[in-house]
This record gives C-alpha cells, sequence and structure tokens, in this order.
C-alpha cells in the first residue's frame, strides 16, 4: 500500500519508480481520484457542520420568538438530511476506489536494486561451495527419488498432478530437514517458534499482499477463508492493527507449515518431479523491525537461511533480484539458487525480501518511538529458510551415489535416528 500524501508531494518520482517494475504512469489518476474524493470530503463535512450549526439555531430562534426563521432553518436541515446520505456514500466509494487502486500497484524498488524485466537481469553476488565432481552421470531426483520412496505415481491418484507421496526412509529425510532447519532457526539464529493458523480471513490475505491481485495463486475454502501460500500470510498478520512496544523490537517468528499454492502462472513449468507442488512444507522466516533497522535485518534474515545450506554442504549463490522479477510487496529481495547437478542448473531454495512499510500500510501495523507522540508504520521482512521439498530435492541430487543410493548429510543424522543413507528398493 502507497501513502497518497507522498503521490501528491513528488508523483513524478512515484512513476519513475514504478516504470521500473513495467508499471504505465498512474500518478496523475490517482491525483485526481484523490482530488475528486477530497472535494466530495470537503463538502460533506460542511454539510455536517451547516446541519449542526442550523440544528442549534432553530432553538434559538424559537427563544427569541421568531417563527419564521426557525422554520426556514427547520426546512434547510431537513434538506440537508435528505442530501447528506449521498454525499456520505459518494466519499466512501471514492475512499474505496482509490484504497483498491493503490492496493494493486506493487512497492517501489529500493535505489540499489538493478533495472530490469525478468530473472535475466538479476545479479550475482556471491557463490558458496564446491560443486561436486561425479565419476557417472548424476541423475535428475524425479529419476532417482521413485526407487527411493518418492511415489509420484501415488501422489497423483489420490491428488492429481503436483502431489507427491512419500514413504519410508524418504518421508523420515523430509521430516528430519524440517526439524532441523526449525531448530536452527530458533536455537542459534534467535527466531521465536510459532504454530500459525492455515486458513486465513480476507483481511489477512490482503495485510501481505495475496488480495486483491493474486487471488487466482490460492486455494479458498467453501466459507470463505484461504489456505496459506506461505507462513509470512499468518506470521505477519500477528501485528495487524497493533501499536506495537517499541521495546519489543526486533521482533523474529518462524514456523513450519505445509504451504497451498495453486501454481496458475506455473502451467507447463517444473511439471515433472519434486520441485513445484499444490502442497509442500516450508520454514518460514518473518520479522517486525524499526524502519531504520530494515536494511541490516534484511542481510541477517538472508544468512540465516544461508547458514542451513552451507551446514547440509549444498552449493548455493546468491542473487539480487531485478526490479521487474520482484514479488509484489518487496522493496528488496535475495534468492539464493541451490545448485542440482542432475538437472545442471540453479534452482530458488529461499526468497529473502525487505517489504519496508508497504504491508505495515495495508495491516495498519504501526510503534511509537520514544518521546514522540505520533506513531509510525514498521517494517516487514519475510524469507524462506528453507523451502523443505527443494532442499530434500537438492540433497538426493548432490548426495546421490553411483548404485542409486543417497547419503544423509552429517548434520541431519541426529533427526534420521543414524539414518546415513536412503538406498534403493531391489
Amino acid at each position: 500500500m502507497h501513502d497518497i500524501r507522498l503521490i501528491r508531494e513528488n508523483p513524478e518520482a512515484f512513476d519513475a519508480a514504478l516504470a521500473r517494475r513495467g508499471v504505465e504512469p498512474v500518478a496523475e489518476s490517482l491525483l485526481a481520484l484523490d482530488a475528486k474524493r477530497r472535494a466530495v470530503t470537503t463538502q460533506m463535512q460542511e454539510a455536517q457542520s451547516r446541519r449542526n450549526d442550523a440544528s442549534k439555531a432553530i432553538g434559538q430562534a424559537m427563544a427569541q420568538g421568531d417563527k419564521d426563521k426557525a422554520e426556514a432553518l427547520k426546512a434547510e436541515v431537513a434538506e440537508l438530511k435528505q442530501t447528506l446520505p449521498a454525499l456520505e456514500e459518494e466519499d466512501r466509494a471514492l475512499a474505496a476506489e482509490l484504497q483498491d487502486a493503490l492496493a494493486r500497484l506493487p512497492n517501489l524498488p529500493a535505489d540499489d536494486v538493478p533495472a530490469g524485466e525478468d530473472e535475466s537481469a538479476n545479479v550475482e553476488l556471491s557463490q558458496w561451495g564446491k560443486r561436486r565432481e561425479f565419476a557417472f552421470a548424476p541423475k535428475e531426483h524425479a529419476d532417482l527419488g521413485p526407487a527411493l520412496g518418492m511415489d509420484f505415481e501415488t501422489g497423483a491418484n489420490i491428488s492429481g498432478a503436483r502431489f507427491t507421496f512419500l514413504r519410508g526412509a524418504m518421508a523420515r529425510l523430509h521430516r528430519a530437514l524440517g526439524q532441523f532447519m526449525l531448530d536452527r532457526q530458533t536455537a542459534e539464529n534467535g527466531y521465536t517458534e510459532c504454530a500459525p493458523p492455515l486458513l486465513v480471513r480476507d483481511e489477512a490475505a490482503f495485510g501481505t499482499g495475496q488480495l486483491p491481485k493474486f487471488t487466482e495463486d490460492l486455494f479458498r475454502t467453501t466459507d470463505g477463508r484461504w489456505l496459506i501460500p506461505t507462513a509470512e500470510v499468518s506470521l505477519t498478520n500477528a501485528v495487524r492493527e497493533q501499536i506495537i512496544d517499541e521495546a519489543t523490537f526486533p521482533i523474529r517468528m518462524t514456523a513450519l507449515t505445509p504451504c497451498f499454492r495453486s501454481e496458475a502462472g506455473a502451467a507447463g513449468k517444473d511439471t515433472r518431479g519434486f520441485i513445484r507442488q499444490h502442497q509442500f512444507e516450508k520454514v518460514e522466516l518473518v520479522s517486525v523491525v524499526r524502519p531504520e533497522e530494515s536494511e541490516a535485518e534484511h542481510e541477517r534474515m538472508t544468512e540465516c537461511a544461508e547458514g542451513v545450506l552451507q551446514a547440509l554442504g549444498l552449493p548455493y549463490r546468491k542473487m539480487l533480484l531485478c526490479a521487474g522479477d520482484m514479488g509484489a510487496t518487496a522493496r528488496k529481495t535475495y534468492d539464493l539458487e541451490v545448485w542440482l547437478p542432475g538437472q545442471g542448473a540453479w534452482r530458488e531454495i529461499s526468497s529473502c525480501s525487505n517489504c519496508g512499510d508497504y504491508q505495515a500500510r495495508r495491516m495498519n501495523a504501526r510503534y511509537r518511538p520514544e518521546g514522540s507522540k505520533k506513531t509510525e508504520f514498521v517494517h516487514t521482512l519475510n524469507g524462506s529458510g528453507l523451502a523443505v521439498g527443494r532442499t530434500l530435492v537438492a540433497i538426493l541430487e548432490n548426495y546421490q551415489q553411483e548404485d542409486g543410493s543417497v547419503e544423509v548429510p552429517e548434520a541431519l543424522r541426529p533427526y534420521t535416528g543414524g539414518l546415513d543413507r536412503l538406498v534403493p528398493k531391489p
């Protein structure tokens, strides 16, 4: 959500920032709508004030015995009572129209976000880890997984495309990954573990930016709730409609939850394998901080996600996304892309975003700085720490052996009951 006052002050800069995201100029139309709304608001307030003044004057005229004046004032009050509802309704409609127009616009990119229309303009900042050299041709996880318990056929038979049924040691390794990530983010990185709702109302989905623009990406229940596409929705909305005590900052929350996505915009992409599912698990990281702290918190959050990949010995690279490739709510995003030797490609495994005050305005989440009478909007950040399914894929491809088995990374063995290898069925 954007502040219309800032658009009034510098419409050219607003349009220029949106242009970096491929959005056509909108400031002129927004300001015209804003001017119309303000004019109606003024007219309504003046009518309300005149009605109140005239109502008081009626008693004074009656006390002075001026019956004609009293009757004229009564007629004026009656007329105002008839016209005011229409003005109030027009004021509400114009305010809602302006809010909807603002709500559909993406966040403005930070100054250091590179220009570009798509992922081809993203900038590689660093790489970590050495890519393994294989003495055999490494397989993709979709070919390697079925013999180890990654059952695509049963998942599809039960639920359709983009669902998978995990069995035996594969299911245990998947569970171990989630627990390992959650323990690391809480015990080592200071995040508070949460168990949030998986179903949310419209207000929560609006607050983090899923509504109104991205309804097709979500699953909706028959009673009007939404299945969360990420725990970011539930965790971030934990501070909605609040004035937060400044002493509680920074607020850092994490949760391991199922996530549900329709993948409406991914038709034909990653239809094979475990990369892009309608249902998957993810450890989410959310921070709520003072505005002046959000840039440093963004770096810290990304490092927390990187630490999981490093502990698992998975090679990855850190990417700074260009303006055209960021999610709508982000002002700056780092993606972590893990190396998948079976595919011979880097694939996203974590995305960490600084949303500035964009979500806070939608949620009305504020704090009062020490010594100030005015409140300010907080800054919110979110990131994956990590996507469990994609991490499982990365382990299968990076730790595969020539005989079709997969070595379990040392860091995970305390979570697998000592299991050190997934062995294919004969």
